[in-house]
């Protein structure tokens, strides 16, 4: 059985996400972090999804039956998850989230030691483990060899003073206006409280989680609402976050949704006049814009592309020594500050940037325009492989020759085929994309 796609484990909770998956799962998983125990404790958060209670109670029971203590916090940010298992030295660290996704989704996402999100042949590892009965079987603790819980509520402390700790501590956000959209979801206690702290003047919104609306016409993936929100209020930014805050999408002061791109340029430009952008490079994905390709190249710097997700970008990162990068959907990564991305964190370095250079955030992400890009995600029925379908070399030339380049992929989490078609020529793009729109919808849909 096929558990872990491109960010841990998602999918329909109840279905082909059950609490027996959950259970079994956490079993597996603990069964491979026992061979490397120090602690015997494994750090278990979650967002705000209903069906939280459900699989959190599968995995504590998982991970019980074969002899593991597990610390329960709640409700926090995927970040915090990351943070508070290497701060509470942890043997590893679970996160229950979908994300991005509706609340009938939800997943589950694992950390190291260290905080770091496991290597996918640490994720085929437990794969095998979860697939062998007889593993399964002969791990079954009984007796005082079975593990124990606890809830702990004060944790959250620790993970406010690890963000603000990432905020230049000669700066203060007295006199700023910001509108949080914290989506329902992990970061509607964590954020608002962060930045109240540094002074500024908060404003939030979807702030009150029933467990049915996480991501619901809010947040990042949403960010309409905050954007009416700021120019209403007169704020100077907007903030919005997906459902477990490792997304940032902002938002101006005249109500524009900054592009993804240009924020990640923005950020990356003013880290390099700083002289904190280490390797004199970044990292983006193969979805970002050529642009920023561009923008980084006029100042002698270099941006490295990885595959999609946050994680292969933090490999990245590593493999060339930088420590700033990310994905045009929000997801960015301060490695100076946190083991992967984090809304809040980059929220904060991108406020830092407004105060330092004393413009307002219009005037800061209009350096960076990014060239004309579509980004069409259809429904498919089947994933049938990208090498097996007849005539896309063909498409994919004829773009070629148009000046477009494109990108077609599977989403690892959902139903879809993304298609990416960007180039410098608005019109030729549009072509472009009806045209790879028609293919796919023939050979997929």
């Amino acid at each position: 059985m096929k558990l872990f796609g491109t960010d841990g484990v998602r999918a329909m909770a109840g279905k082909e996400l059950s609490a027996n998956v959950a259970m079994r799962l956490a079993m597996a998983a603990g069964i491979y972090f026992r061979k490397y125990s120090v602690t015997n404790t494994i750090m278990l958060g979650k967002d705000t999804r209903k069906s939280g209670y459900m699989i959190e109670t599968a995995i504590v029971a998982g991970l019980t039956s074969v002899g593991y203590n597990v610390l329960q916090i709640g409700p926090m940010p995927t970040p915090a998850v990351a943070f508070l298992t290497e701060d509470m030295r942890c043997d590893a660290g679970i996160m229950i989230s979908a994300s991005h996704n509706p609340y009938y989704d939800n997943g589950i996402k694992f950390f190291d030691s260290k905080g770091n999100k496991l290597d996918a042949s640490v994720e085929s590892e437990i794969e095998k483990i979860y697939n062998d009965d007889e593993i399964i079987k002969n791990s079954l603790k009984s007796g005082s060899e079975i593990g124990a819980n606890k809830r702990i509520d004060d944790v959250i402390g620790r993970y406010i003073v690890s963000i603000k700790n990432s905020f230049p501590k000669e700066l203060t956000l007295k006199g700023v206006r910001i509108v949080l959209d914290v989506a329902n979801g992990a970061a509607y206690r964590v954020a608002p409280t962060v930045f109240k702290e540094l002074g500024a003047d908060v404003i939030v919104i979807n702030d009150k989680p029933n467990g049915l609306n996480i991501n619901e016409e809010c947040g990042a993936l949403h960010p309409q609402n905050l954007a009416s929100e700021v120019v209403r209020l007169r704020a100077d930014i907007g903030f919005a976050f997906d459902g477990d805050a490792d997304r940032l999408v902002v938002i101006d002061e005249c109500g524009e949704v900054v592009h993804g791109d240009s924020l990640l340029g923005a950020l990356g430009l003013w880290l390099a006049k700083k002289g904190d952008l280490k390797g004199g490079a970044m990292v983006a994905t193969i979805m970002s814009n050529a642009a920023l390709d561009d923008a980084l190249g006029d100042v002698g710097c270099r941006l490295y592309r990885s595959g999609v997700g946050d994680k292969l970008v933090l490999d990245l990162m590593r493999e060339k020594g930088v420590n700033f990068g990310g994905e045009q959907s929000g997801h960015i990564i301060f490695s100076d500050f946190a083991k992967t991305g984090d809304g809040v964190v980059s929220a904060l370095q991108v406020a830092a940037m407004m105060l330092k250079t004393g413009k307002k955030a219009s005037e800061i992400f209009n350096v960076i325009k990014p060239y004309p890009q579509i980004l069409i995600n259809l429904k498919v029925s089947q994933k049938v492989p990208l090498s097996e379908i007849a005539g896309l070399g063909e498409l994919e030339e004829k773009c070629i020759k148009m000046g477009v380049r494109t990108l077609f992929r599977y989403s690892g989490t959902e139903p879809l085929i993304r298609l990416l078609v960007e180039g410098k020529n608005e019109q030729s793009v549009q072509e472009a994309a009806n045209i790879a729109r028609e293919f796919f919808a023939k050979a997929l849909v």
